[in-house]
């Protein structure tokens, strides 16, 4: 299955709490409040990677893992990898 187009294809639904903003904002080290739009373009970027492992699509790039619940598109969290 290809779980990236299954994403893009809801990619309007895509959406994070108030505290899902912090904790992206905080992990991802960003200074603007636009998280969402953020990790949407990572998503739609050409070189992302998107798995699905049990209720979660994990998405892949450069060193960053974006984690969306496959049920109600939240953005749970993401981080950074380490090296």
């Amino acid at each position: 299955m290809n779980y990236k187009k299954e994403l893009i294809q809801n990619i309007d639904k895509i959406h994070t709490t108030d505290l899902g903003i912090e904790r992206i904002k905080r992990n991802l080290n960003l200074d603007n409040n636009h998280v969402v739009k953020y990790c949407m373009e990572l998503i739609e970027d050409e070189t992302s990677n998107v798995t699905k492992k049990g209720k979660n699509y994990y998405v892949t790039i450069n060193n960053a893992e974006i984690t969306v619940n496959s049920s109600s598109f939240t953005i749970i969290t993401a981080h950074l990898k380490k090296k």
